[in-house]
């Protein structure tokens, strides 16, 4: 079959790398001329674990080209998956102005049959308005509609689509239906459930689905919280309830709060379409407020927690101002360089406007980070970043922060004090490297070492 996605981000790529990697004909097609003429070189424009790799081997292939003549691409395509940005509004709406673009852009080129299927993330009733754009540019044109949504997670997006939990695909008629299963065949081969339904359904079961895996994460943060004032341990808290089946263990783990590019956004836009539909949804409004919430209140904590460590360390003055405060990780999650809603743009303006100098380092989110954040010193490595430094702050959960040399990073730092968002490390370990060591609702000391010292 031939396929033609419009739109390289983080979802129209790999979509398209990945259809070409199970045998498809994919064509990418994107306005902006730099991307194509990188991808076309070899040069992948995001970051995200191996996609370079099945890019390259499908385009030697001959099986994923990649164009900026988007109805070229269209022309003799099964299916055009339109795969481009829904940004939010100011009031939480997504922007539906470029998947509009390329409905109008696309319309005249349609062969007869061709399965138009919106794959970015957008509200319920969108694909109707798609629909009907088409046929205002192109009346004579036929065509069927489908939605079908993506569930990647950034950092193993590749992954996720080749090993999906589900697929799901809303038609507008049996043509639709055909060959949407038919470009899916391969996964319904091997168990994976289709979940076919009508695109409204569709449209609406990737927000509800974003919504409840945010709730679960605000729904951790406010029991970490909760651990901290009454002195329990919200490791083990979470590992027990992540037992019981009906809650499982996903997203139960403390950290800075939700971010990226879907949670923050799709939770918006839930509550907008809610509504507009006059039926308001209060659990996601109230995960929103507290997600909001619970980054804000880290700031304050982060500020006394370290003011405590350098009391206890003997510095004349614990104020923030002229500190110098190490940054591990600027991304919203580790194996990405997706610095969208993270946690670095609420918590570093709140740090740096008391103060206090900021130097950063992150394994891929640099360049990023610097376009919004350029007053930042930028180190090279966690040493770097580590050396002088009156405090360390971990954001992001990279796996090679775990295995850092802690007690010969520590005897570089003007103060071994760290702020562990993430959880990453035991408290008991950490205490024994002689570090000032804080993390989320967690004991200073594990309830193991306290067994082990009766």
């Amino acid at each position: 079959m031939n396929i033609t996605v419009i739109g390289t981000g983080y979802v129209g790529l790999v979509t398209g790398a990945c259809f070409a990697h199970i045998g498809l004909n994919v064509t990418c097609a994107d306005i902006d001329k730099g991307k194509i003429d990188a991808l076309n070189a070899g040069r992948i424009p995001i970051y995200e674990p191996e996609l370079e790799e099945i890019v390259r081997a499908s385009h030697k292939q001959g099986r994923l080209d990649f164009t900026t003549d988007v109805p070229a691409a269209v022309k003799g395509a099964d299916a055009v998956f339109i795969a481009v940005g829904t940004p939010s509004m100011a009031d939480g709406r997504p922007d539906l102005t470029a998947v509009i673009a390329v409905a109008r852009t696309i319309a005249p080129a349609l062969d007869p049959e061709t399965v138009v299927v919106v794959k970015s993330t957008v509200p319920v009733g969108s694909g109707a308005y798609v629909e009907r754009v088409l046929r205002e540019t192109a009346p004579d044109a036929v065509f069927s509609m489908a939605s079908n949504p993506e569930f990647l997670r950034e950092g193993c997006a590749v992954q996720d689509f080749l090993n999906p939990d589900r697929i799901v695909v809303g038609v507008g008629d049996c043509h639709a239906r055909d060959v949407m299963t038919a470009i899916y065949a391969p996964f319904g081969q091997d168990g994976v459930p289709v979940v076919v339904t009508n695109i409204p359904t569709a449209e609406l079961i990737k927000y509800a689905a974003n919504a409840f895996l945010a709730a679960k994460v605000a729904y951790i943060n406010e029991m970490a919280n909760l651990c901290d004032a009454v002195g329990a341990d919200v490791d083990q808290l979470s590992r027990a309830i992540g037992l019981d089946e009906r809650i499982g263990p996903a997203f139960l783990k403390p950290g800075p709060g939700y971010g990226g590019s879907c949670f923050p956004k799709d939770t918006l836009a839930l509550t907008a379409l809610a509504h507009e539909a006059d039926c308001p949804v209060r659990i996601v409004e109230a995960v929103i407020s507290s997600n909001t919430y619970h980054i804000r209140r880290l700031v304050s904590r982060i500020e006394a927690e370290f003011a405590a460590a350098w009391t206890e360390r003997g510095y004349g003055d614990t104020k923030l101002h002229g500190k110098t405060v190490a940054l591990l990780g600027l991304a919203f999650k580790s194996n990405t360089d997706d610095i969208r809603s993270a946690a670095s743009l609420v918590i570093v303006p709140h740090l740096l406007r008391r103060g206090a100098r900021i130097r950063a380092y992150d394994p891929a989110a640099m360049d990023n980070a610097r376009a919004l954040m350029p007053e930042l010193d930028y180190c090279e490595s966690e040493a770097d970043v580590l050396a002088g430094a009156d405090a360390a702050l971990l954001l992001t959960e990279w796996p090679q922060f775990k295995e850092l040399d802690w007690p010969e990073l520590a005897s570089s730092m003007a103060a071994p004090v760290l702020f562990d968002l993430r959880n990453l490390y035991a408290p008991s370990t950490m205490a024994e490297m002689g570090l000032a060591y804080f993390s989320l609702g967690r004991p200073a000391a594990t309830e193991e070492a306290l067994f082990s010292a009766r």
